[in-house]
């Protein structure tokens, strides 16, 4: 059976690599437009495109999106989240997909996957997505964020820093994946219910999320559980630089030839 969910789209406008990101053209339309379009093609019952700037809500109305008007100081975008769930009532098992506004080649596989987990695992807050990491470069990369699971596919924690860590193998200065031990890469693609959002505003920051910089160490850290499913397929890449623009306007470019 299919799950029933909503998509919001946080959205800001300020950036400090590329600002106005949202706005920012890709084919000849806005990066939020080709967003919106791979959150509706994933089946989702609603889809909310949430901002705190005018002209974020200006460009998505252009292209008949739903559109939250959002505070402009919510420290993280599962804060703006929590906002939007306010503001529309949604009962506590709504099953809300979280879709970056960076992210213009999103599967829509994989925001059906992390709604199905919510679906599928109901004790789990939260489902998110990873994908094995096969090069040594990727691993100890600090921009790559790491997760290890439980047999069952829970996580048992993410970070920045190379994990799981053979002892053996890299004490000999050895940059070698070891076979057999799962690395894997977090995919920053998560489902929500709707009542967790509702207690992440009342959950106090813990020092490991501040430590490695990621938010989904408070819940974490508060005992919710995270269930955590390899991705049906590649996600697209997002967008962060000017250069990654070029990029993706190039495979999409591609993709229609």
């Amino acid at each position: 059976m299919n799950a029933s969910f909503k998509v919001v789209i946080p959205a800001r406008y300020a950036s400090t690599r590329l600002p106005g990101k949202p706005l920012a053209l890709i084919a000849g339309r806005p990066m939020v437009e080709h967003v919106h379009r791979q959150c509706l093609a994933s089946g989702a019952e609603q889809v909310v495109i949430a901002t705190d700037h005018a002209e974020v809500e200006a460009g998505a109305r252009r292209f008949a999106a739903e559109v939250a008007m959002t505070r402009e100081d919510h420290a993280s975008g599962t804060d703006r989240l929590a906002e939007v769930v306010e503001q529309y009532g949604w009962a506590d098992d709504t099953i809300v997909v979280n879709v970056q506004g960076d992210e213009p080649l999103m599967p829509p596989a994989l925001i059906r996957q992390v709604a199905g987990l919510l679906q599928t695992h109901p004790d789990a807050g939260i489902a998110t997505l990873c994908t094995p990491i096969l090069e040594a470069a990727e691993f100890f990369d600090p921009h790559v964020v790491k997760v290890v699971r439980d047999r069952a596919g829970y996580a048992l924690y993410f970070s920045r820093a190379p994990i799981p860590w053979d002892r053996d193998e890299f004490a000999t200065g050895s940059e070698r994946l070891p076979r057999g031990v799962p690395h894997c890469r977090h995919i920053g693609l998560y489902g929500y219910r709707a009542g967790f959002l509702r207690d992440w505003r009342n959950m106090e920051p813990a020092p490991i999320e501040g430590s490695e910089m990621l938010e989904q160490l408070r819940a974490l850290w508060h005992g919710v559980r995270i269930q955590v499913a390899v991705a049906e397929e590649p996600p697209g890449p997002g967008v962060d630089t000017p250069q990654d623009l070029e990029r993706i306007e190039a495979l999409l470019s591609a993709r229609e030839k």
